[in-house]
């Protein structure tokens, strides 16, 4: 099968060498959001929550121009500086799913760009819905 490679301004651009989405078949594979504006490139202001938002509105404009939705992610890893956060996390992602959840890991690590406090990337299947 073919590779598409899925852009878009509605997102942040690519900070490296990767694309923000690589489409094969009916499988999207969304890469790592930060809590970048897409209009500016900086961090989101406001806190731990605002950046959980800023980076699932992020990876929600990726999904959408793969022609999916965040229904269609199965797949979600989530990657915090503090697990502390992980309250927060469950609040604002019931804010953008619905059951049946995707599968999901969440995980500490030391750093992420920018100083970023949360990082996710996805697994997206078109068509998969329940």
């Amino acid at each position: 099968m073919a590779r598409e490679i899925i852009s878009t301004e509605q997102a942040p651009s690519a900070i490296g060498t990767y694309s923000q989405a690589v489409k094969v078949g009916d499988a999207v594979y969304l890469s790592g959001q930060i809590p970048l504006h897409p209009e500016t490139m900086e961090m989101v202001e406001g806190g731990t929550e605002a950046q959980i938002v800023r980076v699932f509105e992020n990876l929600r404009a990726v999904a959408q121009a793969a022609g999916g939705d965040m229904a269609d992610i199965v797949k979600l890893n989530i990657f915090l500086t503090d697990l502390g956060c992980f309250a927060t996390v469950n609040e604002v992602m019931a804010r953008y799913f619905e059951a049946p959840f995707p599968a999901r890991a969440a995980v500490q690590v030391a750093a992420l760009p920018r100083a970023a406090e949360v990082e996710m990337d996805a697994v997206m299947h078109l068509g998969a819905r329940a």
